[in-house]
């Protein structure tokens, strides 16, 4: 891939101020596009209309700029060719799509309910989500035989065929996982009419042009969703890059209540360097904390370094 083609993404949610976990997984995404000569792409995924605030997507973008991660499109002002690139304004776009596949028969209203599904079936270990046992397809298989009008107050589930995705992770290696199997049919929109994650994001990255993407290693599970659906538009699913999952000394994962490691606690007791440095340090890009530069980090930068683990303690 050439360098004019290659862009990777940055796609945070605003619920809330950023922490350390988020800016290593922020700084990697932005060495990986920058050190190949490629465009770095900031999307605010603000799907949960409940918990996103758009001080908080203001927050994310002073905090990266602080760092020195500047991108070249998106953002709040919508700077590029592809926007919007905030996703409550894009449902329009989403709408096409599962339009699309509903008139290909795939797709069918479901009125599950998630404490119906956790009381009858045991949630996926890694991220408590559960299997779907497809109590609500009409049929085995497809084509199913609905209109759009059938889904008012009901979710539209995605029929999963049988099969394994076969993907190259960029640090954990190669995956193969039976879809069927470990996820089952899955949601696109939910029965409050909100726009599901794996819909939105595919349909982003196609026609944002990504062509990468880094993000926690919890999102292993959803590569394959996404991958699948990808395959499903015939569009070009881009290269993953699942990083570990910063967590406190207590081992647990880190999140936007766990105040101390914020950002706006971290700049009280960092420079811009400084934080650079422990969040190099983190990553395995070096082996102290010691404080560095953007360009310093450029230069050397390596996929290789960042160690394929499922979690890395940091002490902070």
């Amino acid at each position: 891939m050439t360098a004019e083609n290659l862009k990777g993404r940055f796609a945070p949610s605003p619920t809330g101020r950023m922490h350390l976990g988020n800016m290593a997984t922020a700084l990697l995404s932005w060495l990986s596009a920058k050190s190949r000569g490629g465009r770095w792409l900031l999307r605010i995924e603000d799907l949960d209309p409940q918990r996103s605030r758009l001080e908080y997507a203001q927050l994310i973008e002073d905090d990266l700029q602080w760092l020195g991660l500047d991108w070249d499109e998106g953002g709040i002002d919508g700077r590029g060719s592809a926007g919007p690139y905030m996703q409550s304004q894009r449902g329009d776009i989403y709408a096409e799509y599962l339009g699309r596949l509903i008139e290909s028969g795939d797709v069918y209203p479901c009125s599950c309910r998630r404490k119906d599904l956790l009381s009858t079936q045991a949630p996926h270990l890694a991220d408590g989500r559960v299997v779907y046992s497809g109590r609500c397809r009409p049929a085995p298989t497809p084509p199913y035989n609905v209109s759009r009008n059938d889904f008012d107050a009901r979710a539209a589930r995605l029929y999963v065929a049988p099969g394994v995705i076969d993907y190259t992770d960029g640090v954990f290696g190669p995956q193969s996982v039976d879809l069927a199997r470990e996820c089952g049919d899955f949601i696109l929109r939910r029965a409050d009419g909100a726009w599901a994650y794996q819909l939105a994001v595919v349909a982003d990255d196609a026609l944002m042009g990504v062509t990468e993407v880094t993000r926690g290693c919890d999102l292993l599970l959803s590569a394959a969703q996404q991958i699948y659906l990808m395959r499903r538009f015939g569009w070009q699913p881009p290269q993953y890059y699942h990083v570990p999952l910063v967590c406190n000394e207590s081992g647990q994962r880190l999140c936007k209540r766990d105040r101390a490691l914020d950002m706006e606690h971290l700049r009280r007791r960092f420079s811009a360097a400084q934080l650079l440095g422990e969040l190099a340090c983190i990553c395995g890009l070096q082996l102290t904390p010691d404080a560095t530069s953007l360009p310093a980090l450029l230069s050397n930068f390596s996929w290789s370094s960042v160690p394929a683990r499922s979690s890395i303690i940091t002490a902070l």
